[in-house]
């Protein structure tokens, strides 16, 4: 292998020029590209299922009934998929290691940039915990009386110990742990669905019943058609946190081997995901469950564990007695897996801002095999939020956490979107043909003005969260989680830009030559 160096601008007006070694494309301080396809395809599943699935699609039942649940679901899964072909596209074709905060930057505006990657850091800083105190919540389904913070350290050291690994490792166990996942989802789907065509112990066919009887459109905090739309609006706002995550794939395309072949193999991927575990799940659920059932009443409002679970009391329902122990560690490792996942996707943010210079330097140092060990490390340090369950309510401290993240998640999607349609506008600008993409998404670029459209709508009245700070009064601490996470974006952005004077990117000067390398 020759030892040829070559010097790359990585972005227009850069003042260092990076070393890369040709042969390898490794540079000093670089991630590095070690992630197997396999491991791929099966951590953007492992991300895509999540408690908010398997746990949190019962509040969604429950507040809007089947059909709003079902509709609700359909709208965030078209988003999400629009979300995913966008950054498709402008992955296949100019491959980055620096986050979705560096698209940001590089086709919109260096403050938007900046925005992002600090967005997605405070996202997976807070996700992380949030799943760390669901691990703990479902230890509680067996030993009540240990205290939910002494999982939180022991599950917080075993994940941090396996992000502080070669990238290899964590895809391994990522791998496995999304197989787990899929044989969970197959089998609590297909039991639900042979429930509702009366092959449970009780033989009761509810077939589409409950559909009818109590009805497909459930009322919540108002009556009338008015109580059926803010019905529909709880499902779509639950469908926002059941879908976080489906994105995080692209945060591994920076360490991932032949981006321009398996990009968007892992993005047609995703329309199977979301059509198999959510579509369906939603649909089989509202089939073997009413959203009236005092035992689906009384789980919404439970801890975070199998009791929770509307797959559980469907199935609990029907007569079967032995699935709740069974769910409940399956839903350990839903838990662990997805607290693993953020750690590595807030390390990967703060090496991307760090890349870019809109963190400290030293974040994107790597040693070993590519391992940001600092942005690791700080990333780690966040889980001690966790340990406010030692003096707080478990269930209460998780509950605000998903508040948090939700809205986190949906600027994230709103980035994602404003910067592919700022890729098409610089393509256009340029004279570059949609046909020189490697990939080209699902009726893009309508599909991202589709999806900023809905995202924005739900970012503006934050669904149930937003107007249940109003209603029946006002309530301050929903007011400000709710709306918390979109003031830091809005400041974050109005600061960079004033502190460092940053230019909307123009479509015409727009960069779209660096990177363009084949691998």
């Amino acid at each position: 292998m020759t030892e040829d160096k070559i010097e790359l601008q990585l972005e227009p007006g850069s003042e260092n020029a990076e070393t890369y070694e040709m042969g390898d494309a490794q540079e000093v301080n670089e991630l590095r590209r070690d992630l197997r396809p396999s491991h791929v395809f099966m951590f953007s599943i492992a991300c895509s299922i999540g408690t908010g699935l398997v746990i949190g699609s019962g509040q969604a039942l429950a507040r809007g009934g089947p059909g709003s649940a079902l509709l609700g679901y359909v709208t965030i899964g078209s988003v999400v998929f629009s979300v995913m072909t966008a950054l498709g596209e402008m992955a296949a074709f100019l491959p980055m290691n620096k986050g979705f905060g560096g698209y940001a930057t590089r086709m919109v505006d260096p403050a938007l940039g900046f925005a992002t990657g600090w967005n997605y850091f405070f996202k997976y800083i807070i996700a992380a915990p949030t799943n760390l105190t669901a691990a703990g919540l479902v230890i509680e389904y067996w030993r009540p009386d240990l205290n939910v913070a002494i999982w939180i350290a022991v599950f917080g050291v075993i994940v941090v110990t396996v992000n502080l690994f070669n990238v290899r490792v964590f895809g391994e166990v990522e791998f496995w742990a999304g197989g787990i996942k899929v044989c969970i989802m197959i089998i609590l789907i297909l039991t639900c669905f042979i429930v509702a065509v009366g092959g449970g112990p009780n033989h009761h066919a509810s077939g589409f019943g409950y559909w009818n009887s109590p009805g497909a459109f459930a009322e919540y905090l108002l009556t009338g058609p008015k109580g059926r739309l803010l019905g529909w609006w709880a499902c779509m706002r639950q469908a926002c946190f059941a879908f976080t995550g489906t994105e995080v794939v692209g945060m591994t395309f920076g360490e991932m081997p032949d981006p321009r072949k398996n990009v968007p193999r892992a993005v047609k991927q995703t329309f199977w995901r979301i059509f198999s575990f959510y579509i369906l799940g939603i649909l089989v659920l509202g089939m073997a469950l009413p959203y009236d059932s005092s035992d689906l009443l009384s789980a919404t409002n439970s801890s975070t564990n199998a009791d929770a679970s509307p797959f559980v009391v469907a199935i609990r329902n029907a007569g079967i007695k032995v699935l709740p122990d069974f769910t409940n560690a399956s839903l350990l490792v839903f838990t662990l897996s997805a607290a693993s996942s953020d750690i590595y996707c807030a390390s990967r943010s703060l090496y991307g801002l760090a890349r870019d210079r809109q963190a400290p330097a030293i974040l994107s140092k790597t040693v070993g095999k590519g391992i940001p060990i600092f942005a690791t490390s700080i990333s780690a340090a966040f889980i001690a939020l966790g340990f406010m369950n030692a003096s707080k309510s478990s269930s209460s401290v998780f509950d605000d956490l998903v508040s948090l993240v939700t809205v986190f998640a949906a600027l994230n999607w709103l980035a994602i979107l404003v910067s592919h349609i700022g890729f098409r506008r610089g393509l256009a600008r340029q004279n570059i043909a949609v046909s020189e993409l490697p990939y080209v998404g699902f009726l893009q670029p309508y599909a991202s003005y589709y999806a900023l459209t809905v995202t924005t709508r739900n970012l503006s009245a934050n669904e149930d969260q937003g107007y249940n700070a109003f209603i029946p009064h006002f309530k301050i601490d929903i007011f400000i989680l709710s709306y918390l996470g979109i003031l830091l974006f809005i400041l974050n952005i109005f600061g960079w830009k004033f502190w460092k004077r940053t230019k909307r990117v123009r479509g015409s000067t727009m960069d779209l030559m660096t990177g363009r390398r084949e691998y």
